[in-house]
This record gives structure tokens, C-alpha cells and sequence, in this order.
């Protein structure tokens, strides 16, 4: 599905900051100048900078402008306020990333599914491993299930790569909402014969339940992170 105009003014935005092209505490150009730039109307361009604002990347200062807010060498690779795949975040990041699929298979959900992902019994679904490689290290096993009814389609060829491009670009599943969880879990078999973890007898271990247009829940996915590389940041902001 394609992205509007101010999302693709967002992307660029975002590029800039995170190029140091618009730089820590500088202003970015004002509202007449993107407004002249980017040929839209004040409303395309204060949406893209909403969305900046809500990542944490700029601040509006009244009277001011639009200051940047990050800084370059203090961005995590993951974010928890956006929904991205882990594709996406190693381009943002320029990170050298690859994928191996330890497992894909098809199966049909059990009680134990159920318990595990909130799927309800008797759906069908792919259940598929991927480890994940960051500058040639194992750091990140990924267990994903997605309803079949949903994922119309999936191979472990598409698997390899990102699988939320085949829902948006091919499928036209529009991407809404996650909820996630965050635990400390012990190792497992799994993760000790897979990850590297120096040394360590627990992983970061993060639930993500996310969600399309229609408030369908389409994946659960347990990514289990190798803890001395596990790092989120989060913007907050205080009422009132």
C-alpha cells in the first residue's frame, strides 16, 4: 500500500537527523521553507513533523521553531514506539544484517499455541524460526506466527527477507497496531545452541501482538535477544 505524502516527508526528515544533517539543538527549516521544498500544504508538512515529535527526534519550542532533539550516537537499534520490521530498523540503523530461517512450517493451533499467542484454537497458521545477524553475530532468535489468512501466501523465500513489505506491498494488509511485553527469561536449549550470549544465563525476551486495520490480531512473535546487545529507548512525555 503506499504511503502518503507526509509520511514520505517524515522519511525524509527522519534521514536528515539521523545524517546529522539537521543537527542536535538546531532548527530545522521552517514550516514556509518544507512547505516550498516538498510543494504541499502546511498540514502535510506539520503531520510529518508530528510524527518526528512523537519518535523523538524534534521538539516544537514555541516562538522558536522545531529543534532537534536526537542525538546520533544515542539511538537504539529497536525502537517501542513504532512498528517496524527488523528490516527496517537495520536500514535506519546501517547496520549489515542478515537472516537465517532455522524453521518454517504450517500447523494448525493447539492449546499450547493458544496459551503461548492468544491465537484461538483450530486457526492456521505459519510458524516460522528466524535467527537474526547483526554485523556477522547471532543476537536475536525470532519466533513468529502468522495466520494464514492473513499472511495469503507466505514462503520461507519471502520469509528471508521482510515479511511485513509481502503483507503491505503485496497483499495490501495495512499494519495498525502492536502491543508488546518485555520480560527477562532464563536461556533456553534453543537460544544457548543459537545466540551468541557470552557468558550470560538469561535473554531479553519481547511479545509483540500486532494488529490490522480490520482489529484482526494477524502475528505473534517472541523475539529473544542476546542481553549485552539488547538496548530500547523510549521518548515520554509528561501532561499538563
Amino acid at each position: 500500500m503506499p504511503k502518503s505524502k507526509y509520511y514520505a516527508i517524515y522519511q525524509e526528515l527522519r534521514d536528515r537527523i539521523q545524517d546529522g544533517t539537521y543537527a542536535f539543538q538546531q532548527l530545522i527549516p521552517s514550516e514556509a521553507h518544507l512547505t516550498n521544498e516538498f510543494q504541499c500544504s502546511r498540514n502535510t508538512v506539520r503531520r510529518a513533523i508530528e510524527l518526528l515529535s512523537s519518535e523523538g527526534l524534534v521538539q516544537s519550542v514555541h516562538g522558536k521553531g522545531v529543534v532537534v532533539i536526537h542525538e546520533a550516537d544515542k539511538h537504539s537499534i529497536f525502537s517501542l514506539n513504532r512498528i517496524e520490521s527488523f528490516t527496517e530498523a537495520s536500514e535506519r540503523n546501517k547496520l549489515n544484517c542478515y537472516t537465517e530461517i532455522l524453521l518454517f512450517s504450517e500447523l494448525t493451533t493447539d492449546a499450547h499455541i493458544n496459551r503461548r499467542t492468544g491465537f484461538p484454537i483450530g486457526c492456521d497458521i505459519y510458524y516460522i524460526q528466524r535467527l537474526r545477524y547483526i554485523d556477522g553475530v547471532p543476537l536475536i532468535v525470532d519466533h513468529n506466527y502468522f495466520l494464514k489468512d492473513v499472511a495469503v501466501g507466505l514462503t520461507e523465500e519471502l520469509a528471508q527477507g521482510s515479511i511485513y513489505a509481502y503483507l503491505e506491498n503485496t497483499l495490501g494488509v495495512v499494519i495498525t497496531t502492536t502491543k508488546r511485553v518485555i520480560r527477562v527469561e532464563p536461556i533456553t536449549e534453543h537460544d544457548e545452541k543459537h545466540l551468541q550470549l557470552d557468558g550470560c544465563n538469561c535473554v531479553a525476551a519481547v511479545n509483540n501482538s500486532t494488529f490490522n486495520s480490520d482489529g484482526v490480531m494477524f502475528e505473534f512473535t517472541q523475539s529473544r535477544h542476546s542481553p549485552k546487545y539488547f538496548e530500547f529507548h523510549e521518548i515520554s512525555h509528561r501532561n499538563g
